[in-house]
């Protein structure tokens, strides 16, 4: 099994309630992070209720976009415009997961659903072991939804040069100075964990 195998793997263990839940702090550029207003964040999406009503508001080329998602350390998704900053959708604090996510209507019923989702978020950089968070906050909304992250990106820090790097097909090789990128995800540097 790879890598990201081993890494989904886990994540199907968390979302069955073995293991952990990590949260993640920001780790973009200061100034985003800095320009974040006080009480700001995007929509706050804790119910099918709460989903109908900002969805109702959103228009067809709107619609036809990823939006950002972010879900907070209370499990609670939260929605902004695709171009918008995860740390300013977050309002600034820890997240369980972000990434971008697109909704369509299935099925004659007319429901939403989710058709694509990812992690893709390098203000986060969350671990694909993050997708048990988004499935809850999914869940919870009652949106369908696919069974893990329709597009995974693994992040990694190269201990040697510090840079962040986006792992693509499973070659573990910072971009930057050529040395190997951990196995485990340790992009924050001040997480304990990590």
């Amino acid at each position: 099994m790879n890598r990201q195998g081993q890494e989904q793997e886990q994540g199907q263990e968390q979302e069955q309630g073995w293991g952990r839940t990590r949260s993640y702090r920001y780790v973009g550029p200061v100034e985003l992070l800095a320009a974040v207003e006080p009480g700001g964040g995007g929509s706050r999406i804790g119910s099918a209720a709460d989903f109908a009503r900002w969805v109702a508001g959103r228009s067809p080329a709107e619609l036809a976009e990823p939006f950002t998602f972010v879900v907070g350390t209370e499990g609670v998704l939260r929605l902004a415009p695709r171009r918008s900053e995860h740390v300013a959708c977050a309002g600034g604090v820890r997240v369980l997961s972000a990434g971008e996510i697109r909704f369509v209507l299935v099925g004659e019923a007319g429901r939403w659903g989710v058709d694509e989702v990812s992690n893709h978020s390098t203000g986060y950089c969350p671990d694909v072991g993050s997708w048990p968070a988004v499935a809850r906050a999914l869940d919870d909304v009652e949106l369908g939804r696919p069974s893990g992250f329709t597009h995974e990106v693994v992040f990694r820090r190269c201990v040697g040069c510090q840079e962040l790097n986006i792992v693509r097909e499973d070659d573990f090789v910072c971009v930057f100075c050529g040395s190997d990128l951990p196995e485990a995800w340790n992009v924050d540097p001040t997480d304990p964990t990590a």
